[in-house]
């Protein structure tokens, strides 16, 4: 997990005991994790009276660096045991160490969560069904006698499911298999590299 310059140097900060000591590190790192998990921003997060001592753009980078550092903690899915060397390397004493470790692992499951809920996935086929029905006639030409497939592509995007609907001719389904079969070629090719 590569952390930037601005985040090492806020952690590197909330590591020192004289910039926050043993009451204000673990009400900035609740409100960290906290502030992380409200659907709702909250300009007042760092109004806490145990924080007032704090040089307030310290505060602002500090809080910046650990919602960071715990994003790409929980993004990396990183056990505890890795958190505590990335924060050993950092400077952290055992006993912030603890203190974050606790914290993390209370609220990982909701980070990890509200992560997945975030961002665009793919839509997923799980099935795909298929009718063939002609055209006999239509307004214009009594006699039509032409062939055309009704698809149906039954997917699921963030747990719901939905039917995707659509005819095509001959051709059209034709050029959809070849251009499909192109694709499985490709990922195959891919995966084995």
């Amino acid at each position: 997990m590569e952390l930037s310059d601005s985040v090492q140097k806020g952690l590197q900060s909330l590591s020192d005991p004289a910039v926050f000591d043993q009451g204000s590190f673990p009400v900035l790192l609740d409100v960290s994790f906290r502030s992380l998990g409200s659907l709702r921003g909250d300009a007042a997060v760092l109004d806490r009276p145990e924080l007032k001592k704090v040089d307030q753009l310290v505060l602002k980078q500090c809080h910046a660096a650990a919602a960071s550092f715990i994003l790409e903690a929980v993004k990396h899915d990183l056990d505890p045991s890795s958190v505590s060397s990335h924060l050993e390397e950092i400077g952290f004493s055992s006993e912030r160490i603890e203190i974050f470790l606790s914290a993390y692992q209370k609220h990982k499951k909701e980070l990890e969560g509200l992560l997945a809920s975030i961002g665009n996935r793919p839509t997923l086929i799980n099935d795909v069904s298929w009718r063939l029905q002609y055209h006999m006639k239509n307004g214009q030409v009594d006699k039509v006698n032409e062939p055309f497939y009704l698809i149906s592509l039954n997917t699921e995007n963030k747990g719901t499911s939905e039917d995707i609907n659509f005819t095509c001719s001959m051709e059209q389904l034709q050029d959809l298999v070849g251009k499909l079969k192109d694709a499985a070629k490709s990922a195959e090719k891919a995966s084995q590299m």
